[in-house]
């Protein structure tokens, strides 16, 4: 099985997309094909598993999600380019190092294709251009498959980070890729970071298609 689905969702609501991911996650079996989700969150807050109140500032407005993922505090928005990656490691073969890398060299290809140097940093999870993060990651294994993904800052309003430490970082500074010459749109990102992912762990097969699977609508 070297099939990659790549699932483009639009815009939609965090938690619908979570729900769908678990039990995308829960009830797949052997034959189930690697999928990409591809979305833009209205304005969230997500919490992971680690993640300490003391990271949550002033939220405000903004919902705040405790959610199942590793990681601690960070915020998705209109602007953001979200991935999830719904993969069998165990059938690939491939620990959450290896994915993890994987995920990071991505970016930093499609990053280096517009001419923009950057690269992941040992002590935090996600990229880096400067000391400035462009990319957050987070993951869950669950029965061998992996869920929730990566979020790549593209064109955005970047306030709502300094309601929180990014990451569980005080003074993190975020940053965008259309802010250094990179992509300047969600869509332009989403086909780069696909195609790339894919291109990387050698998916032979490739099918784009819509909306969640029918069965966690």
């Amino acid at each position: 099985m070297n099939k990659l689905i790549i699932r483009e969702l639009h815009n939609m609501p965090y938690e619908p997309v979570w729900r769908a991911m678990q039990a995308f996650t829960d009830e797949r079996n052997e034959s189930a094909a690697d999928e990409l989700w591809v979305v833009e969150h209205p304005p969230v807050f997500t919490q992971g598993q680690a993640g300490k109140e003391e990271h949550l500032l002033a939220p405000g407005d903004i919902p705040v999600v405790p959610v199942d993922r590793g990681g601690q505090v960070t915020y998705h928005g209109p602007g953001q380019l979200v991935v999830y990656f719904m993969l069998d490691i165990r059938r690939r073969k491939m620990g959450v190092r290896e994915l993890v890398t994987a995920i990071e060299n991505t970016i930093v290809d499609v990053l280096a294709e517009y001419g923009v140097k950057a690269a992941p940093r040992p002590d935090a999870p996600g990229v880096y251009i400067g000391p400035e993060k462009v990319c957050s990651l987070g993951l869950r294994i669950r029965r061998g498959c992996s869920f929730h993904g990566l979020a790549l800052n593209v064109n955005m309003d970047l306030s709502p980070f300094q309601r929180i430490n990014p990451c569980g970082y005080a003074g993190m500074i975020m940053t965008q890729t259309a802010s250094h010459g990179g992509p300047t749109s969600v869509a332009e990102a989403a086909t780069k970071v696909t195609a790339t992912f894919a291109q990387l762990l050698s998916y032979s097969e490739i099918e784009a298609t819509t909306g969640l699977p029918e069965a966690y609508v």
